[in-house]
């Protein structure tokens, strides 16, 4: 139909003096309305006091916790000393909080998850001390713990990917749960330099804790040198994606492949950055060239729509190395989208 005079007075009648908020498609009025205030306001995304995903911010007591309704708690857990070459991801929660113009929409899901959950940043994991691995774990344990206890659904900003394997104890204590690992290392390898606690082993230790079903786990985007340390992840079962193998499989299939393997039951999402290709994400501490594009991690992430997640992290964000927040932004992309499976998830919709 030819754009004429008459189309023009009808766009200038129907739109001409309303604010941004005011639509009048069905499902995008639904948004708006969640998200604008009655006068066409909505919260400036550089003001304020910056939180994950703009989410509330709800302290929680670390002696004597109380998560209200919440159905999601994110945490950040600001700790990095399992790393093995660049330091830095003890930044990293900061780093996302301070990331802007994350959402509030998620157009491919149709969900806008800091407004369809009880969400909140309860700020991070308190830690008895800044020196002590082990001592670091076991209070990453004990929050995580609270969390899990009160019902509510855990979700990290870390702190390099040794966090994961805490977490995973509190998360599985009582059912070891699937998992969907995205990164470029297996991280299941053995103890080095006099300890098994590092950000290359947490599902090794996982497994041989009973809190991972290795049957019901898969890794995406595995590549790079260490390929010879990750002998325990065929051994146990696991399935493993290499990113050699991404483009001629297809994601579309890898998805399938990924839902048939975890099926129906509790699953965690742990998400490494540096699944990313470097050029889309430099600030990390262990960089490996020819992984994912950002494009295939958001088409991943989001075919996920409906697992039972129960959990999830994005971790190894270390801003140091990170000139143009490019690394920082994705990583804070990913949480969002994280965020946005919980919506659709069963066991939130069973708490509901």
């Amino acid at each position: 139909m030819a754009f004429d005079n008459g189309k023009l007075q009808a766009l200038r009648a129907k739109y001409g003096e309303g604010h941004g908020g005011e639509l009048f498609d069905a499902a995008f009025r639904k948004v708006a309305d969640k998200i604008f205030s009655k006068t066409g306001t909505r919260l400036a995304p550089y003001a304020g006091v910056p939180t994950f995903l703009t989410a509330p911010y709800m302290p929680v007591d670390a002696d004597n916790p109380d998560f209200g309704n919440l159905q999601v708690a994110i945490t950040g857990v600001p700790m990095d000393l399992g790393v093995t070459n660049r330091p830095g991801s003890r930044f990293g929660p900061r780093a996302l909080r301070a990331i802007e113009r994350i959402g509030p929409y998620n157009h491919v899901l149709g969900c806008a998850p800091v407004f369809d959950l009880r969400v909140a940043d309860i700020g991070d994991v308190p830690f008895a001390s800044r020196y002590r691995l082990e001592m670091s774990h076991d209070d990453i344990e004990r929050r995580i713990g609270q969390i899990v206890d009160a019902g509510v659904v855990p979700l990290s900003v870390g702190g390099d990917h040794s966090i994961t394997h805490p977490i995973l104890k509190a998360v599985g204590r009582k059912e070891p749960v699937g998992l969907i690992h995205i990164d470029a290392h297996c991280d299941t390898g053995g103890a080095f330099d006099q300890t098994k606690f590092h950000h290359g082993g947490p599902f090794r230790n996982a497994v041989l804790d009973g809190v991972l079903d290795p049957t019901r786990t898969i890794q995406i985007g595995i590549r790079g040198s260490a390929e010879y340390l990750w002998e325990f992840s065929y051994e146990s079962g696991m399935t493993v994606i290499h990113a050699e193998d991404i483009p001629g499989m297809g994601m579309a299939a890898i998805i399938e492949k990924a839902k048939a393997i975890v099926g129906n039951g509790p699953t965690y999402l742990s998400f490494d950055i540096d699944s990313l290709d470097p050029s889309f994400a430099p600030g990390t501490g262990t960089p490996e060239v020819g992984g994912l594009s950002t494009r295939e991690v958001l088409e991943l992430i989001r075919g996920l729509k409906g697992i039972n997640l129960v959990g999830g992290d994005v971790v190894e964000v270390a801003p140091q190395y990170d000139a143009t927040t490019n690394t920082a932004q994705a990583g804070a992309q990913v949480l969002f989208e994280i965020l946005s499976l919980m919506v659709f998830s069963p066991f939130i919709a069973a708490k509901a």
